[in-house]
């Protein structure tokens, strides 16, 4: 655990990823195999599941500390982190203990065999044991809550310099659904075959933002151009007579997608398609709105109704592997040639669909083409350069999303809540509500957009014009105007104000708008209709 700490001590301390990387490369030549497997695996948000309550755990602080459990929640609302909360008000002890990493996540582990008496005396000897640094990652191990400002690609990185294999091939290691209860160092990271899982997914490649229009490009000859879906992104993965869906967000999601395993029936095995999930009616010329598919995000298991009611199907537009052979090296315009071939004749019902590619010749007209997005429920276009290959993350020049300026309202702050972890001591969480008639009426929540001075400002004003207090949440004053910028509006029952918002945040700080000048329920409703 010492090592572990040292490492994680590093990291947390600088801001320089040549630093973060030298750190995590010496890490992975030098510590025991079972701790750099399982410093990968917490690394990318395979943890342990948690094995006592976080109710107790503050209790046995409470009690270990001497600090009154009443003064130890406060504390907590203060720090907003747990795992931090009970480090800082333990006794100081220096540690001794020279337990591996992969000890205490082991013996963390075993404590859901046991009873409540065992896992307080575990947890107690532990806090006694460890220190400093140590005790603070041992409370993230058991309250489930491990996070560090690690990426993917940083790690790959580190990988590659301590393993002198290829970054690209690590990074497609280190997808799919492995755990170091499944696999060893040697097997994840050294062995000739570590792609031989037949559900493993490819990295994604991700886009830049085209925050002006794509005049700088060059020639619009050399690009490609195509909507960019408003679903999930994922991969259908056919492969020895099955199939697999990932999600970009490295999760397997083949159980919520029973209606793509007739893609078997009709696509050869040996397939990796990337594309975009959407719900799609088969009378209809547009996929349906996101709300559709959250009902079905959800849902490990899908009831038959609503497989009728929310059809899933996979907008496909790029070939990652064909006939078994890894193609992403290859140009996209060839992947897109045989991704046709693929996909171009398929029956109507079919669970996958080539997604269209638009016929422009200058990018003037590519403009014009942009405004119909939302009429085709989509977000926008997606640029990709003709001979560009399919790369790991977001790499910036060769693919581009240009999606729609967002949708805006002005409206009125009502309701304010504290953040968490380095955000415990702003009021950083709003509720926001718009006219209807001389009432105001909530509609959304927004918790980003506005700069670190501007959440400091507005806090101050908060605690000076708070109204009534709900728990965390406090009732203000209606004085202050933010313009609230939104991706898409649906209908919701579930809401008072009828309407529920696909992105929200705060745009702008509206200091010249007067509070009666905010918009109103029906300017919702109007928007609603027009987008909705």
């Amino acid at each position: 655990m010492k090592r572990f700490a040292a490492l994680f001590n590093t990291i947390d301390q600088s801001t320089k990823t040549n630093v973060k990387v030298a750190a995590l490369a010496e890490y992975f030549s030098q510590a025991p195999e079972e701790d750099r497997l399982w410093t990968i695996a917490l690394f990318s948000g395979r943890r342990p599941k948690r094995a006592v309550t976080t109710t107790r755990l503050r209790e046995w602080a409470s009690e270990a500390s001497g600090v009154p459990l009443w003064l130890f929640e406060e504390s907590y609302a203060i720090v907003g982190d747990l795992a931090e909360t009970i480090a800082l008000v333990l006794p100081v002890n220096v540690s001794s203990d020279d337990r591996s990493l992969s000890y205490w996540i082991n013996a963390l582990r075993g404590l859901a065999e046991q009873d409540e008496a065992a896992r307080k005396a575990f947890v107690l000897d532990a806090w006694q044991r460890l220190g400093g640094s140590e005790r603070f990652l041992f409370n993230k191990l058991i309250t489930g809550g491990f996070r560090i400002g690690i990426s993917q690609k940083l790690m790959t990185r580190a990988l590659a310099k301590a393993t002198d294999k290829p970054e690209p091939e690590l990074a497609h290691r280190l997808m799919g659904n492995w755990h170091p209860d499944d696999v060893s160092w040697h097997s994840l990271i050294e062995a000739e075959d570590a792609s031989a899982d037949a559900s493993r997914p490819y990295p994604f490649y991700l886009a830049y933002a085209l925050e002006e229009g794509p005049e700088a490009l060059g020639d619009p000859g050399e690009w490609r151009a195509e909507w960019k879906w408003d679903g999930i992104r994922g991969q259908l993965i056919l492969r020895d007579g099955e199939y697999f869906v990932w999600s970009r967000g490295e999760e397997l999601m083949t159980d919520r997608f029973p209606e793509l395993a007739r893609a078997i029936d009709h696509i050869p095995p040996g397939t990796v398609l990337d594309g975009e999930l959407l719900v799609w009616q088969s009378q209809a010329e547009a996929p349906s709105s996101f709300n559709a598919l959250q009902a079905r995000i959800g849902r490990k298991n899908v009831p038959k109704k609503l497989l009728s009611e929310a059809p899933v199907l996979l907008h496909a537009y790029d070939l990652l592997e064909w006939q078994g052979e890894d193609i992403r090296p290859r140009p996209f315009a060839e992947r897109r040639a045989l991704l046709e071939r693929a996909a171009g004749n398929l029956p109507a019902d079919a669970p996958v669909r080539l997604s269209p590619q638009h016929v422009f010749s200058d990018w003037l007209q590519l403009a014009d083409l942009r405004l119909a997005a939302r009429e085709a429920q989509a977000e926008g276009l997606m640029l990709k350069r003709a001979d560009s290959p399919y790369l790991t993350g977001r790499k910036k020049g060769d693919w581009w999303k240009w999606k729609l300026d967002p949708l805006t309202i002005d409206a009125v702050l009502i309701y304010a809540q504290s953040g968490s972890g380095r955000r415990a001591n702003l009021f950083t969480d709003f509720t926001f509500a718009v006219w209807n008639g001389n009432d105001l009426v909530p509609f959304t929540k927004a918790y980003s957009g506005l700069t670190d001075a501007e959440f400091r400002q507005i806090t101050a004003w908060v605690r000076k014009h708070t109204l009534e207090k709900f728990g965390p949440v406090r009732k203000v004053t209606p004085q202050h105007v933010f313009e609230i910028a939104f991706e898409g509006i649906q209908a919701s029952p579930r809401h008072k104000s009828g309407v529920a918002l696909r992105f929200p945040r705060m745009s702008r700080w509206r200091h010249d708008k007067p509070l009666q000048e905010a918009n109103s329920l029906d300017d919702l409703k109007e928007m609603l209709r027009i987008y909705g």
